[in-house]
């Protein structure tokens, strides 16, 4: 299977028809611009869904438990400047601002599919960089075993977290080999524009052969450790969101199947298609998961 793409942004809808300038724009100084974009073998060979499906169909519980609740709230959320805490077992931890996060690293656009644990799928134009680049330059100590992520905590900006019976802040976690795999990016942009606030603004982790919730967004805290690290869905509901999360049509969510998907955008009469083992990328992740029952490692 080849992932190589043959569409560009500008390939396939007008600019004029997604683009809010303003709303972009606003996060436009936590972007670090880098002299050119490269382009990367792991794009799948699939059009994009345009900027409105991306950035008004999404999920951000910090702002709401609407679709449409990122795009109305975001807009409070202050983003410059940000910076990232480094912790647990790496030779250089610290506060690192932004600047200094994607310092070196080579800003690449990445055509990804995106499937949601909720059944529906999207094709995401990310821009961002392999988090491996960032932790190779922290230095990862030998009793490393898994990377933990936490979510900014503001609930003065993020009216959602001010319901009380959700764990805030928002945690997530991969496997060491995950992690570095060159697949999970952290993204900084979308079609050659800052993160939108909605989206994760201005940094957030994207693991594309895994369901949508694993892909923690706004992100201030990433930490080494030789424990596997808390997830909140996990912690809420275990029976239904494991760690792992891996996309897999043969393991049914308890509520409904996983077999097929709804991809955003395909229109009224679009239907629903298969879904792929490992959202597609089978030959490239299949190996990190030898040896292991996937029916109990969901």
């Amino acid at each position: 299977m080849s992932f190589k793409s043959k569409f560009n942004w500008s390939d396939v809808t007008p600019k004029a028809m997604f683009l809010n300038r303003r709303q972009l724009m606003a996060g436009a100084g936590a972007l670090i611009a880098t002299p050119t974009m490269a382009r990367n073998q792991w794009s799948v060979d699939e059009p994009p869904n345009s900027l409105e499906d991306i950035s008004h169909y999404n999920n951000f519980y910090e702002f709401g438990w609407g679709k449409e609740d990122p795009a109305a709230y975001a807009g409070a959320l202050t983003i410059d400047p940000w910076s990232v805490e480094i912790a647990g077992l790496v030779d250089k931890p610290g506060k690192y601002d932004l600047a200094d996060v994607l310092k070196g690293q080579s800003i690449e656009e990445r055509i990804y599919r995106f499937r949601c644990v909720e059944a529906w799928s999207m094709i995401v134009p990310w821009h961002g960089f392999e988090l491996a680049g960032l932790l190779n330059r922290v230095g990862v100590q030998p009793a490393a075993k898994y990377v933990a992520f936490e979510t900014l905590l503001r609930p003065e900006e993020m009216p959602g977290q001010r319901d009380s019976s959700f764990p805030w802040p928002y945690v997530e976690g991969l496997r060491l080999d995950e992690a570095m795999h060159p697949l999970t990016i952290l993204a900084t942009g979308l079609y050659d524009q800052p993160m939108p606030k909605q989206n994760g603004a201005p940094l957030r982790l994207i693991v594309p052969w895994k369901y949508g919730f694993k892909s923690i967004k706004s992100i201030v805290k990433i930490t080494l450790t030789d424990k596997q690290p808390p997830t909140t869905w996990n912690m809420l509901q275990s029976n239904e969101y494991g760690f792992y999360a891996n996309v897999n049509p043969q393991v049914d969510h308890p509520r409904w199947s996983q077999a097929t998907e709804r991809p955003i955008g395909a229109g009224l009469f679009g239907g629903r298609k298969d879904t792929l083992m490992f959202n597609g990328y089978g030959d490239a992740v299949a190996s990190l998961y030898a040896g292991q029952d996937l029916t109990v490692d969901y």
